[in-house]
């Protein structure tokens, strides 16, 4: 038994770990270091994973581990294909490198782009064909993710076309520091709390982009590290109740933001601007992305 908090993920009927294991983790692990990443996930409290098509080996790495326990957990993964045909097989490639016959969430992946958006909405395009593939049970509900500045504004378009399950998007202080990102985000969320539309969070534990991208890292951008600082990151995330919070690619980082979790449902309670102002300047926390050249990755 642990100090894991659960609550119920949107209208799916799943009470789901506040803390969701975020998958990108395990895509260039050895299978042995997947398998201890995975049962300290469990051990944990943790119910729910987020993977992807295009984290490496991720999918693949997770199929010993779902051949045991499938039934426990909820399963996500993704695709960034914007056609019809291209996002059925992405589905279908999952489903068979996972070893499943069906995930229970299905994501377009970082829908942003006009371009892209335009073509997965249109008749023949990715959204489409996943909604056959719900309707044959190969998935049981849809979502979309994304990450940049836009991606908030773009959620509230989507919902507007269709009722998607789920949606993700960055959030911790740095990025609500962008005022315009901050207001699409309460926006969003408002929309999500009024059609029960599960809330996943991203970049918790960001710190900024890497200033050496040469220096060898686990993650893309790098993350806290600080175990206090990473404790404030994640009460910031947690205390807000319709938010859920997606593990760093950075697996070295999973136990710090358990502990954190665990410490945060002990005793709830929200750091305070003036403590997160302090590891704002101590740790020179910079958002990821700021609209111009750092929107994508």
């Amino acid at each position: 038994m642990t100090d894991m908090p659960h609550s119920p993920f949107g209208a799916t009927n799943h009470r789901s770990s506040r803390v969701i294991f975020g998958a990108a983790a395990l895509g260039s692990m050895r299978q042995d270091r997947a398998d201890e990443t995975l049962r300290m996930a469990l051990d944990a409290g943790v119910n729910h994973i987020d993977t992807a098509a295009d984290y490496g080996d991720s999918e693949i790495r997770l199929a010993p581990f779902l051949a045991e326990h499938r039934a426990g957990v909820f399963l996500a993964t993704k695709t960034g294909d914007r056609s019809g045909t291209e996002a059925r097989a992405s589905l279908e490639r999952s489903l068979e490198r996972m070893g499943v016959d069906q995930v229970d969430l299905i994501q377009l992946h970082n829908l942003v782009e006009e371009d892209e958006w335009q073509t997965a909405f249109a008749p023949g395009g990715a959204l489409e064909a996943l909604v056959a593939a719900r309707d044959e049970g190969l998935c049981r509900f849809i979502g979309v993710t994304g990450h940049g500045t836009r991606i908030c504004a773009m959620h509230l378009r989507s919902l507007a076309e269709y009722p998607f399950d789920s949606v993700l998007f960055p959030y911790n202080p740095s990025m609500l520091s962008i005022d315009e990102y901050r207001s699409d985000c309460e926006r969003l969320r408002a929309v999500c709390a009024e059609r029960n539309v599960a809330v996943q969070t991203i970049k918790s534990i960001a710190r900024r982009r890497w200033a050496d991208e040469s220096a060898p890292h686990r993650s893309w951008y790098e993350p806290l590290t600080d175990p206090a600082a990473i404790e404030r990151a994640v009460r910031f995330v947690l205390n807000e109740d319709d938010l859920f919070l997606n593990t760093t690619s950075d697996a070295t980082l999973h136990r710090l933001v358990y502990e954190a979790t665990f410490s945060w449902a002990r005793n709830p309670g929200a750091p305070t601007a003036e403590e997160l102002a302090a590891d704002t300047a101590e740790f020179e926390i910079h958002p990821l992305f700021d609209g111009r050249e750092l929107e994508v990755i």
